[in-house]
Formats: structure tokens, sequence, C-alpha cells
């Protein structure tokens, strides 16, 4: 009996883990295979490992603290590639209008870059979603866990992940809306 009941709990515990951002997690198996894809994952456990970092600086140690609630991180990526354009429209068709609410959208040169965020518990953000298609290259990043925008698109700007950092510019729109100043990019 012992043996079932852990088997029910861990049955419900992947149930739970795979329906996170289901339609990201078919693209993402769709072109796993694929080698002119580049791939990156993070876990929950190396977020765990930044913890135990020591800093002294208290806005770094607001990052550490946002950075330990995350579950994981998964890139998909695909450089000097003629299908960017259809890569993003594709990966756009799997977002369910039910489940993602659009948080930003910015053209930048020849790029197009569209974030989504996935609603959890409590009100807090359980997903956010990049998707980033040019006329050359293509990236779709999915977030998880217990999000907070402001520290995302820090390490963002720290870690030089294009397309976070422009998550920094969420305070800014906030403060400075209606301000037509905006370099081309769409709100």
């Amino acid at each position: 009996m012992k043996k079932i009941a852990v088997g029910f709990v861990m049955l419900l515990l992947s149930t739970a883990a795979f329906s996170q951002g289901d339609a990201i997690t078919k693209f993402f198996a769709k072109y796993q295979d694929d080698e002119t894809f580049s791939q990156v994952t993070v876990s929950s456990k190396m977020f765990s490992l930044l913890m135990d970092m020591k800093v002294d600086d208290a806005e770094d140690q607001q990052v550490i603290d946002a950075v330990s609630k995350l579950k994981g991180l998964r890139i998909l990526g695909k450089d000097d590639t003629r299908e960017g354009r259809t890569l993003y429209k594709e990966a756009l068709s799997l977002l369910p209008s039910k489940d993602y609410e659009e948080l930003m959208s910015i053209r930048d040169d020849d790029k197009d870059m569209k974030f989504f965020i996935r609603s959890g518990t409590a009100g807090k953000i359980a997903e956010l979603v990049m998707v980033m298609g040019g006329n050359d290259d293509f990236m779709v990043l999915s977030l998880f866990g217990e999000i907070d925008l402001k520290a995302i698109g820090k390490i963002g700007s720290k870690m030089d992940i294009h397309g976070l950092d422009h998550l920094n510019k969420l305070d800014e729109r906030k403060r400075d809306k209606g301000d037509k100043g905006d370099k081309g990019e769409k709100h």
C-alpha cells in the first residue's frame, strides 16, 4: 500500500511538472534531437546551488533570493538560419492565448521579440516565455517557477542574456507611460 501511495504522489508530481508550459514543452520536444539547434537546460538544483553564494550587495542578494524560487530554464535557439521567422511564427502559434498573456513586444533591427507570462497561484507569475525570431536566427526561452520580473531583468543584464535585459524596461515604461520616445518598440 505504501508503494502505491508513493507511486501515486510521484505520478501527480510528474504530471504537474509536465503540464507546465505544455505547448512550449511540445515545441522543445519537436526540435530537441535536431543538432542544428543549440539547447540549454538549467534544473532547479542549479538554481538552489546559487543560494549558497555569498554576496555583499543588497541588490545582488535580492537577485539571489529571486533565483532561488526558480524551478527551471530552457533555451532553444538556432543561428545562421533562413527559418528564423518561420520558427518564430510556429512557436507563437503554440502558445494558447487562454493560458499565456502577452507582456511585451519588441522590434529591434531585424528581430521580433515577444514576452508572455503564465499566471500561477496567488497571482504570482509561474512562467515567462520569450520568443525571438529574425532574418537569420531564432530563440525560445522558458523560465518557470516563482518569477520576479525585475530580478530576472537584472540577471539578464548581468549575464548578457539577449532579450531578458528588456525586462528592465518594464519599470521605465510604467514610470514614463505616455512618453513617445520609445525607439520603435511596441507596447
